[in-house]
């Protein structure tokens, strides 16, 4: 038998993983399934090592469009470079698996995540994570797994595992978190609005659950699981050098150097500690071997420094910047720094500066999503820019990198939380961060930056949200939790754990940890540090705007939205779309609903309003009742038609324009009079009868017309009636003629004929004959 298959129940429905099928070449391959959605996870690493000072380890989300049955909408219809839900998912597989690497590895190694099958139910980006430590424990790469990663919901107040898309749809919440079998390593989470205790107790929820796909990992690891192969771990010359930099260092002066408030400053105070050190034990920069003994002094010197700054923060509750734990840096904001923007603010926090620019605009300027899953348009955009100059660094500037697509995920996760429906505000929103400082926390700058610039537009946000990163110093059973961090902190720390959220609880959170893990009594203390200090936070921004602003930013677009009837939907398009051409001509975007919602969009109020009015002129439904100032747009001998508004003509007949009698309708009225006119009544065809109100109960009303298609009655009889019509072939008697009439038959040879007058007698005086009784005379219909 090909492959083997393990398989373990999770949130209710199987999953399994089967190795030695498929991809056997590489170091290591699974293939997972849940439910219907299938992925192909491949692991291998390079045989040699790598000259890196860093571990050369890349995770590839591959998104094949054929898993949903779907041709790729791009132009040369494959798959192009990943999108950013590929990327996303990519970033919580790697956030997973990288610290369980071994120290002082350096083999490059690449995981690949193929998404062979999608069921539009059961997300693959939760899956990744298990295929990926499933991959790296039968493999033969060094990896001190094995992980497992689930998502929780909460439904009507219970946690789900791995809700289905729809359910989704119905959370308060929609957290991922990754684990080993003692800690928590990786949570991801979008909520609207939840306590910390209920994020505490649905990690912890998580953490319990994912427990048996570990067992079945543990399982397949022990029966099909190669033996880890060994590398080389390069000599570390400046361990050796760490105890004597130490003594030096500190004895120069470096727990000043360090406690320096600028990064400018301490970096060029350390810097010039570190080089008067290292010139100490190497005279001759250029000799035989001088570089590299240099180099080993730096890591050794770096090392002093890291080793130095932990003793402060641990021991003396003292941070680089002179703060201690729960203090956040000095914060100044100022709204409305563009004056042609919608909206926008700065946000800044020791040196860290954010800038938050809101752009509103319509439907037409939703982004089009191209993945497998079903939604295919997003109203909220929110997008986050790294410059290198933000760090004051020159790098080559390119396209968005995997680091800002997900620090402007979660910005976004955080924001999305507290906007208006679409329904309530029917704009399409567009926020971008611009990061012109950075030296830690810049995604939490610009979740600040981002509402401020909301409600500096007028966005009527539910909550203004802010966000605030931690940081982690532990040492065996000793520990300390980091408000605000610093670039440097989250450098030298355990921990990086972003808290965003309103004053009413937590709308999104992301927690990467570079240790075995950490305990709940850890997150619990992490979290209430992190509300602390978001309330300071908030109270800052209030201080600049409290909320929303009342109106409109002067420079923002205005829409105006409208309902109709469906069924007119087609006069505001016109033929060919002429209507709506001419609509937009005057100054104004106009997008139109099934449901006959109609939204209008200008730079323009007044062009707004006047489309708006234009529309509900071509767009009224004439109702018994209503009375119009109408204009006569015809005359005819039995009354009048008079146009009420565009595309609408109701019919005066003669007997309602006069209380007196008249002979002739233009005795009265003439075409291009205006008069007052009501509807009194609108058969089923839409004809509208109309009478002048003041002649209401002083002339007799007009009988309405027979429906169409209605019963009108028995027909009157009249003379020669042939009487009730017989079957089909009965001829019956022939009626008798008139005496006088006399009629012969001229038979035909190629059929029968029926008999006809040879002869008509001739006509009497008048113009009929004599004998033959004259046609009864109905009255012609004047309507």
């Amino acid at each position: 038998m090909i492959g083997k298959t393990f398989t373990t129940m999770l949130g209710g429905r199987e999953l399994s993983i089967e190795t030695g099928k498929l991809a056997k070449l590489v170091s290591g391959s699974v293939t997972v399934r849940y439910g219907d959605t299938v992925l192909l996870v491949t692991a291998q690493a390079s045989e040699t090592q790598s000259k890196l000072d860093f571990l050369p380890l890349t995770v590839e989300f591959e998104e094949r469009h054929y898993a949903v049955g779907k041709i790729p909408g791009s132009f040369q219809r494959r798959e192009g470079r990943p999108g950013e839900k590929a990327i996303l998912s990519a970033r919580i597989t790697d956030r997973q698996i990288r610290p369980l690497f071994p120290k002082g590895y350096r083999h490059e190694t690449q995981v690949i995540i193929t998404v062979l099958s999608a069921d539009g139910q059961n997300a693959p980006d939760v899956l990744g994570p298990i295929g990926a430590a499933a991959a790296l424990s039968v493999s033969d790469i060094p990896w001190a797994g094995p992980t497992a990663c689930v998502r929780v919901g909460q439904i009507d107040g219970q946690f789900v595992i791995n809700p289905t898309t729809e359910q989704l749809t119905r959370s308060r919440m929609d957290l991922v978190v990754a684990g080993t079998r003692e800690a928590v390593m990786m949570v991801e989470c979008g909520a609207q609005t939840v306590s910390e205790e209920e994020l505490v107790s649905a990690i912890e929820f998580a953490h319990r659950e994912m427990q048996g796909v570990i067992d079945l990992i543990e399982r397949m690891q022990a029966e099909v699981g190669r033996e880890k192969f060994n590398f080389l771990v390069e000599q570390d010359l400046a361990h050796d050098y760490v105890p004597e930099l130490t003594e030096k260092a500190l004895a120069g002066g470096l727990k000043d150097a360090l406690l320096t408030h600028s990064k400018k400053e301490r970096g060029q105070k350390t810097k010039a500690l570190r080089d008067s050190i290292i010139a100490g034990y190497v005279p001759d920069p250029e000799a035989e071997g001088a570089a590299e003994l240099v180099t080993s002094l730096k890591n050794a010197y770096y090392k002093v420094e890291k080793q130095e700054l932990r003793r402060l923060i641990l021991e003396d509750d003292l941070r680089a910047d002179g703060r201690n734990s729960r203090t956040v840096r000095p914060i100044w904001i100022e709204a409305r720094p563009l004056p042609t923007a919608h909206g926008s603010a700065i946000f800044t926090r020791g040196e860290t500066q954010v800038l938050g620019v809101t752009t509103l605009g319509t439907e037409r300027d939703e982004i089009l999503i191209d993945d497998l899953s079903a939604e295919n348009s997003d109203k909220f955009l929110l997008h986050y820019n790294f410059p290198p100059y933000s760090t004051g660094e020159v790098k080559r500037m390119g396209g968005q990198s995997r680091r800002e697509i997900g620090h402007g995920n979660l910005a976004k996760r955080a924001i999305r939380a507290v906007l208006p429906s679409f329904e309530e505000f029917p704009y399409v929103i567009r926020v971008v961060g611009e990061v012109l400082e950075s030296n830690g926390s810049s995604s939490m700058a610009t979740v600040c930056a981002g509402t401020l610039s909301l409600m500096d537009a007028g966005v009527p946000l539910k909550a203004p949200v802010a966000g605030v990163a931690m940081g982690l110093v532990m040492e065996g059973d000793k520990y300390r939790v980091l408000t605000d961090i610093l670039g440097l902190e989250d450098a030298l720390g355990d921990m990086d754990f972003k808290v965003c959220g309103s004053a009413e609880g937590v709308t999104a959170l992301q927690m990467d940890i570079k240790v075995g893990g950490i305990t709940p009594q850890i997150m619990r203390e992490a979290l209430a540090q992190a509300r602390e200090g978001r309330l300071h936070i908030l109270g800052k921004m209030a201080e600049v705007l409290a909320a929303p602003r009342s109106e409109l930013s002067p420079t923002a677009p205005r829409i105006l939205s409208m309902k109709i009837n469906p069924e007119l939907i087609g006069k505001v398009i016109g033929p060919g779309g002429k209507q709506v051409r001419e609509l937009e001509a005057m100054g104004a975007q106009v997008t139109i609903e099934e449901d006959g919602t109609i939204r209008i969009f200008s730079a323009s109020g007044e062009k707004a309003e006047a489309v708006k009015a234009r529309i509900e002129e071509v767009t009224q439904e004439a109702k018994v009742g209503q009375e119009y100032e109408g204009t006569v747009v015809k005359i005819a001998p039995f009354g009048a038609f008079v146009n009420l508004f565009p595309g609408q003509d109701g019919m005066l007949h003669i007997s309602q324009i006069s209380a007196d009698r008249i002979e002739s309708v233009d005795e009265v009225l003439k075409v291009g009079d205006k008069l007052k006119v009501k509807i009194v009544n609108v058969d089923d065809r839409g004809k509208i009868d109309l009478i002048r109100p003041e002649l209401e109960g002083k002339v007799a009303p007009r009988e309405p017309r027979a429906p169409r298609g209605g019963d009108r009655g028995p027909r009157p009889p009249r003379d020669g009636d042939r009487g009730p019509r017989r079957e089909f072939g009965e001829r019956g008697p022939r009626p008798e003629r008139p005496e006088g009439q006399r009629t012969e038959t001229q038979p035909r040879s190629d059929s029968p004929r029926a008999e006809r007058p040879a002869t008509a007698p001739a006509p009497q005086e008048g113009g009929q004959s004599s004998d033959t009784p004259a046609a009864p005379v109905f009255p012609r219909r004047e309507d």
